[in-house]
């Protein structure tokens, strides 16, 4: 029975392995830096048709130049049987250097939960250009549906999600922003047409779940659609709940730039 057993588990992961693989391995250069990124491409990829397209950015202890723990949350959820058959669509998987930020972000890690300081007003960082420049290459060179460019991601990848939109409000039409913050001080009416889904884990420890809060409160106030999805009982890993969400990949692929 023991013998069965681990040979089962050995298919499991064997498995894994493989449907991780379908995500290419790439990278880009801009300026002399070098960004790793995965791609993933519809089955069957057809080049006379438009594909939605999906931009994840992830957290920070998925930083490095490995091309692979960038995986780690949110790849498997496009590689399944409804995701494959009922939303085709191009998914980017891109990893942020070892030491470097999606977000314009102070942070003082003397506190728990950690405080943030976010400030749009200072210039984006150098990976959220390479990214943008990246997807901007992507959009251009491949069979991409340019009225619908998505993009999610957690924790720090939530916080790169929304300052993205901030500063290329006309590249999305709609955010998902999972456990992340952004400066509500200066989002404005640029974004209103974008549509968002934000989530967090009431009990977070890692990132207060008041950054989200305000952010919705912010959206709101300047007419934005947005959905919140707050987890009680649930610390930084809030991304499990939103991503077992029934609704979460119908409600990005619903959506559409007019």
């Amino acid at each position: 029975m023991k013998i069965i057993f681990c040979f089962l588990l050995l298919l499991g992961v064997t498995a894994s392995a493989q449907d991780l693989s379908l995500y290419q391995k790439k990278e880009f250069k801009l300026s002399e830096k070098t960004m790793p990124y995965r791609i993933l491409f519809p089955e069957n990829y057809d080049r006379t048709k438009k594909y939605p397209l999906v931009l994840f950015l992830h957290g920070a202890g998925e930083r490095g130049n490995d091309n692979e723990k960038q995986l780690t949350h949110g790849a498997k959820l496009f590689l399944s049987p409804e995701a494959r058959k009922d939303f085709q669509s191009i998914v980017i998987f891109p990893q942020c250097r070892a030491e470097g930020f999606w977000g314009n972000v102070n942070i003082d890690r003397t506190k728990t939960p950690l405080v943030f300081d976010f400030d749009y007003s200072q210039p984006a960082t150098d990976q959220l250009e390479i990214v943008i420049t990246l997807l901007k290459k992507i959009i251009k060179e491949e069979s991409v549906d340019k009225k619908r460019v998505y993009i999610t991601g957690l924790s720090m990848g939530g916080m790169g999600t929304f300052e993205a939109v901030y500063r290329f409000p006309k590249l999305f039409a709609a955010a998902l922003p999972i456990c992340g913050g952004g400066d509500s001080k200066h989002y404005i009416k640029g974004v209103k047409a974008i549509p968002f889904w934000i989530f967090h884990g009431a009990d977070d420890a890692v990132v207060n779940a008041k950054y989200s809060r305000e952010m919705v409160e912010k959206l709101k106030s300047i007419g934005v659609n947005v959905k919140y999805s707050e987890y009680p009982g649930i610390n930084h890993n809030s991304w499990d709940n939103a991503f077992a969400e029934p609704e979460f990949l119908k409600w990005i692929f619903s959506n559409k730039r007019k």
